[in-house]
Order: structure tokens, then sequence, then C-alpha cells
């Protein structure tokens, strides 16, 4: 071929990549649809996306979601928002859910609540229809000292106002709880709590426990209520124990004192014994003394000898006596 032939086809071949190179660098599909779909689109702005790293779908399709609604948004909002790595889509349809409500929600307001990492469109749905917690079964005492369970239901509605640094669901959950403990705890008897169970929510609800919260309290039922263990009686019976193991330490520290004492007195006798042994070691040294130094005579000492002789002569006697006696008659009873 020659280079005659060739060109149209080399033409015709720039063309076809011109064209594709186009359509994929400029949306122009998006850019049609924005405009039958009424949106006011210069299809410039949709490179301009592009060069500025905008996906143009993330924002051209909620942009025309949001112009059906009759929602009033612009590219430069939903553009700056899907920048700060917002969801656009998410956004529109909680603008959009807002307005068929009639609740008032600004796109400042709602793109603030998505960068807080909250859920804008579950917002406005909990608003319509509320939401319903339920917590797990709170155990509280009452002054007969008989334990309570209770569980409630607690009937929610978001606060758009407050979604911004608003305290979440666990935070209802604690005060309810603490409110329920509380209660429970000031009633008289557990009797009482099973008559009246609704004075519980009741008095829960009074202490405004949604403040600093993203919710709005509706209303607080119980339910379920159980009887728990009988904790004043647990708590007195470990009283008794601990007060018995108190009573037996002691007792036990009055023994050893007194074993220590007995033992202290045992060594006390024999240290007297000792004494006394002493004593009569010195009583033949006296003697011997008192026959060297004249002071008694050899027959003085001899009376003394036949003296102690008869003496120990009486005693044998009079135990061979009381021997014989209780042989015959038996033990005398005292």
């Amino acid at each position: 071929m020659t280079l005659e032939q060739l060109l149209p086809i080399i033409f015709i071949g720039i063309i076809v990549i011109a064209v594709a190179v186009l359509f994929t660098f400029i949306p122009v599909m998006l850019w049609i649809s924005a405009i039958a779909a009424g949106v006011k689109i210069n299809i410039f702005s949709l490179v301009g996306m592009r060069l500025r790293r905008v996906v143009p779908r993330m924002v051209i399709n909620p942009l025309i979601k949001a112009h059906k609604a009759g929602v009033d948004v612009n590219t430069n909002q939903l553009e700056s928002h899907y920048l700060a790595g917002g969801n656009v889509d998410r956004v529109v349809n909680a603008l959009v859910a807002a307005q068929r409500a009639n609740i008032e929600l600004s796109f400042e307001r709602a793109a603030a609540i998505d960068l807080a990492g909250r859920d804008v469109l579950e917002a406005v749905q909990m608003s319509v229809n509320p939401k319903v917690i339920e917590t797990p079964f709170i155990a509280g005492v009452a002054m007969d000292g008989i334990e309570v369970k209770a569980k409630a239901r607690i009937t929610v509605r978001a606060n758009i106002d407050r979604l911004v640094g608003g305290a979440g669901e666990e935070t209802i959950i604690a005060r309810v709880g603490e409110g329920i403990v509380s209660t429970i705890g000031s009633s008289t008897s557990h009797t009482k709590v099973l008559e009246n169970p609704d004075l519980i929510s009741q008095t829960v609800l009074t202490k405004g426990l949604d403040a600093g919260t993203a919710f709005e309290i509706l209303s607080i039922d119980i339910a379920d209520i159980d009887i728990g263990k009988n904790i004043g009686a647990a708590l007195q019976i470990d009283q008794a124990e601990a007060d018995k193991n108190i009573a037996q330490a002691k007792a036990e520290e009055r023994r050893a004192m007194a074993v220590a004492k007995e033992q202290e007195m045992a060594a006390r006798v024999e240290e007297m014994r000792a004494k006394v042994v002493e004593a009569e070691a010195e009583v033949p040294l006296a003697m011997a003394e008192a026959l060297r130094s004249g002071n008694i005579g050899v027959m003085d000492y001899q009376n003394l000898k036949n003296i102690m002789a008869d003496t120990d002569m009486r005693d044998m006697i009079g135990k061979l006596s009381k021997t014989e006696d209780e042989d015959s008659n038996g033990p005398k009873k005292k």
C-alpha cells in the first residue's frame, strides 16, 4: 500500500484513539446524564475533578439525586466533603430523608456528623423511627438484703443537634443501670419493687439521663424482673464466721498464754526446789560447824538424830495404818 492509501487509515486510528482517551479521561456519559437530569454542570468542571483526584461519579450521582429531591447542594460542597474523606452519597441520602421527614438538617451539620464517624443516615432514620435498646440483667439490693435483678428496654430517638460530641448507647445503658441500682437500693423491701416495677422506670426517667448524649430517651420500660440471692443473710453469715474465727484466734491466744504461764510457774517451782535442796545441803555443814565451834555437844546432836528417827517412824506407822483402812473399807468418798 502506498503512503496516500495509508494516510486515511492512520487518520481514522488517531481519531479513534483520541476519542477513547477523551471518553476515558473526560466522563462524557456522566456529563450527558447530568444534563439529562437537569443538573447544569460544565464538562471542564468534570475534567478539573479528575485533576484534583476526585472521582466524578462519586459527586455527580449524589448531586443528581439531591437535585431530583429538591435539596439545595452544589458541587463545591460535595467535592470538599469527598476530599475530606466523607461519604457523599450517605450525606445526600440523609438530607433527602430529613427533608421528607420535615427534619431541619443542613448540609454542614450532616457533613460534620459524617466526618465525626457517625452514620448520619441512621441518625435521621432513628429520629423518625425510635430505636429500642435492651439492657442486660442489672442487680440491685433492697434494704431488706434481698437481691433484685431487672432488665429494661430503653426507647431512644436520635438528637441530631447533639450527634457531634454526644455520648453513645454505652453511656445510656450505664446511666440507666446506675438509676435502676439506686432505685432498688432505696426501696425498703424487695416486695415493693416486685409489686410496682413501674416505679423503677418512673424514677429513672425523671433523672434526665440523656443529658450530654446523642439520644433523647422517650421511655424506660421494665421488661423482666427476678429475685436473686439473699445478700443480707449471706453477709450476716460471713460476719458471724469472721467473728467466730476472731473468737477462736483470741481463745487460742489465751490458751497459748496460759500454757506459757504454766511452763513459767513449773520453772519457778523447780527453781524453788533447787533452792530448798541447796538450803538443806547447808544444814549438815552448819551442824559440823556448830560442833567444831562448841555451840552444841555430841549429846545434843545425838538427841536431834533420835528425834528425827522417831519422827520418821511415826510417819511410816501413820501411812501403813491409812493404807490398811483403805484396803478394808475401800477408798473414802470426798
